[in-house]
């Protein structure tokens, strides 16, 4: 029974909804899309990486990311290229970017485009 204590209710989605619906969403994602992975030539927001973007009243912006691979060779310096990347933007107060593992990255959650550029399509 402790382990499906910390389980999440059937049905929970395991990525939390983003914020599309404020001003500032599109920019974030423009600048996610200036973010590549060294090893994959396509951008992590079309790569799907980018889970969730919370953009708070004040212009908080909270990014849950995940990785292709936990060993991946860039783990500690991704989180603040994306940092690097939204920080700028007019309206961007901070930026938060988490690394996070659940769900695991899939090629599933690739775009249309990233699968048509690295050829699966």
């Amino acid at each position: 029974m402790t382990a499906q204590a910390n389980a999440p209710l059937e049905g929970t989605p395991l990525i939390r909804p983003s914020t599309t619906d404020h001003p500032l969403y599109d920019e974030v994602v423009a600048a996610c899309r200036t973010v590549f992975d060294p090893e994959i030539p396509v951008n992590i927001y079309d790569l799907g990486l980018v889970y969730t973007i919370e953009i708070g009243g004040e212009g908080d912006v909270d990014v849950a990311m995940s990785l292709t691979a936990p060993g991946c060779p860039v783990a500690g310096e991704m989180p603040g290229w994306v940092a690097d990347a939204i920080t700028p933007l007019p309206g961007v107060r901070h930026v938060n970017v988490e690394l996070v593992w659940e769900p695991q990255w899939g090629m599933d959650m690739m775009s249309d485009e990233a699968r048509l550029e690295l050829g699966f399509m």
